[in-house]
């Protein structure tokens, strides 16, 4: 275990500034403890609209569980994020869900764990262990990738310059997502925010090109 903790460590200090880590695809996880079964759910989310469209989803479909405890995490800088303990003593349910988030260094992520009271009290160090347990049990069977932002730039430019603009999107192998091509030309693309600066200036140097910011994700 320690040499997984030192190797997971040395990965992230690899990380380049415009990359974060999540997971694949949705997965489960379940831990046991006295009668209550402590069901996990973690997803991969990118905004508060989707998480609690999930939220509600899982409430209507666990009507019946005494507690929908969760975490989440937004955001490349992991500044934006929620816990709630729904009723479990304050700081048991949360805060141990939060802090596997944390453990793995993760981000765009919703974790929610279900309890199914099973008639014994665990107090408040055993709910800290169940909720911790459970959201771990979770994430150890989701997949972890590195992701990174992309910017999206909206360029127009006479016909006469796309042989320019084409060499700069292939040099830089910036992505295309739409592309108009006519005697006033538009094309949407895309390329790594680290690349941000560079690919701009090259664009910049296109003479009758205008481009416009379309967001970063």
């Amino acid at each position: 275990m320690i040499w997984y903790e030192r190797k997971f460590t040395l990965f992230i200090s690899f990380m380049k500034p415009d990359t974060y880590l999540t997971i694949k695809a949705f997965s489960q996880g379940l831990y046991k403890e006295k009668g209550s079964r402590f069901m996990a759910q973690a997803w991969p989310v990118t905004t508060q609209e989707e998480i609690k469209s999930i939220l509600d989803s899982i409430r209507k479909e666990h009507h019946s569980a005494k507690h929908h405890c969760f975490a989440w995490m937004l955001g490349q800088d992991r500044k934006t994020f929620r816990v709630n303990d729904d009723g479990e003593p304050s700081g048991s349910a949360g805060k141990p869900i939060l802090g596997q988030i944390n453990s793995y260094n993760l981000t765009n992520i919703l974790i929610v764990v279900v309890r199914y009271f099973g008639g014994k009290l665990l107090g408040v160090s055993g709910l800290i262990n169940a909720y911790r347990s459970a959201s771990e049990s979770a994430l150890k069977n989701a997949g972890i990738i590195e992701l990174c932002n992309k910017d999206y730039y909206e360029l127009r430019f006479p016909y006469s310059a796309i042989n320019d603009v084409m060499k700069v999107i292939k040099d830089e192998e910036a992505g295309q997502s739409e592309q108009i091509i006519e005697l006033e030309c538009r094309i949407i693309i895309n390329f790594r925010t680290s690349s941000r600066e560079r690919i701009l200036n090259s664009l910049s140097r296109i003479g009758g090109l205008r481009y416009s910011h379309k967001g970063t994700f």
